[in-house]
């Protein structure tokens, strides 16, 4: 038993069932497994940019939608992390991570896989609301860097991982995280100079 499986059986709290699929674990095997048995978290140990580690990805969100995904490399970028999450990916994890990220990554995931067949039948919360909870909670973050620097070193260097107290998509953890004004200026609108701090200096970060 590996470090990773430790981690995930502590977290077992309520017997979900888990898929690792390690850089020694033959994708076809995986996607079989996949078929067979109801996973309710994928963790994707991936030698990125693997075409095929993101054809798992995509195919698994396309077949079982509410099985989650997190997916560990040490092949990080802002472009793979964006693309992952686009695909269906819940995380995106660099390594070496430590036990604290891994643990709070899979407790995250699992309690969105828990809570996703009560927040499909809120039929009352309609799109309009959930966009406004999203603009609501992205201005919240961008907000907090400008005042927080421990905030901002944290969500500098964890990425998505630092959002987990916040409510937001797959889409907007992954814009903030790489500073995609593309898609913050569609979906939130116009930012104010203190909100762009923290976009400016991680399109920096990512130039150099």
């Amino acid at each position: 038993m590996n470090a990773l499986q430790e981690i995930i059986n502590v977290e077992k709290t309520i017997h979900p069932h888990i898929l690792i699929m390690e850089d020694d674990l033959n994708v076809a095997k995986a996607m079989d497994a996949m078929g067979k048995h109801d996973y309710d978290l994928l963790m994707a140990d991936l030698r990125l940019p693997d075409i095929d580690g993101m054809q798992v990805v995509k195919q698994l969100k396309e077949t079982k939608p509410d099985t989650e995904v997190i997916v560990m490399t040490g092949y990080a970028t802002s472009d793979l992390a964006v693309n992952a999450m686009k695909l269906g990916a819940h995380d995106f994890i660099t390594k070496p991570f430590t036990e604290e990220q891994i643990k709070s990554a899979i407790k995250e995931a699992l309690d969105q896989n828990t809570s996703k067949s009560n927040r499909e039948n809120l039929s009352s919360v309609n799109l309009e609301n959930n966009t406004s909870i999203q603009k609501r909670e992205v201005l919240k973050v961008l907000n907090r860097t400008s005042e927080d620097e421990k905030f901002w070193i944290n969500l500098m260097e964890e990425g998505s991982s630092a959002l987990s107290d916040y409510t937001l998509s797959s889409e907007a953890k992954a814009a903030i995280a790489s500073g995609d004004l593309q898609w913050i200026n569609e979906n939130i609108g116009e930012l104010t100079q203190k909100q762009l701090m923290f976009i400016y200096k991680r399109l920096e970060r990512e130039a150099w």
